[in-house]
């Protein structure tokens, strides 16, 4: 089923993702600095930078880390994403693009688009074996991404 992905407010990048038109999160993210919160199935869910200079960033629940997401350069708008002894790559589907997509090694697993070129509206289609909060953990990880990009 395709997640859909929708902005709470015209002035900030916070998002509510539903599933047809059930509410399954919402992902919150700082004003300043690159962190936010994660409400899955009435849980929250921490995901921030691991230090202020990383690239790595984490998701964490009850002060206990669930995954991480590291980028493998500064270059790239790229990110290895490791849980539960799996490594996935959320990567653009193109060079210019906003579309991004969930690679397990070569295999394409999932995407991520915004529903046009001028919104922050968008879909996902994700694997549903993905345990739901790594999938909200993706789909803050892009919306960074976006958010970066529209600031560059």
């Amino acid at each position: 089923m395709m997640l859909q992905i929708v902005p709470t407010h015209w002035y900030s990048w916070d998002v509510t993702v539903t599933d047809e038109s059930r509410p399954v999160a919402d992902i919150a993210l700082s004003w300043l600095g690159e962190t936010g919160t994660l409400t899955v199935d009435g849980n929250t869910y921490d995901v921030h930078r691991e230090g202020l200079m990383s690239g790595t960033f984490v998701l964490e629940h009850a002060g206990r880390v669930l995954a991480q997401a590291e980028k493998p350069s500064v270059f790239r708008r790229e990110f290895v994403i490791r849980h539960a002894d799996r490594e996935y790559t959320l990567r653009p589907q193109s060079f210019f693009g906003r579309a991004y997509v969930l690679l397990d090694g070569s295999r394409q697993l999932g995407s991520l688009a915004p529903k046009g070129p001028f919104t922050r509206g968008a879909a996902a289609d994700l694997p549903h074996d993905l345990p739901l909060p790594l999938r909200m953990f993706i789909v803050w990880l892009t919306v960074v991404l976006w958010r970066r990009q529209r600031s560059s």
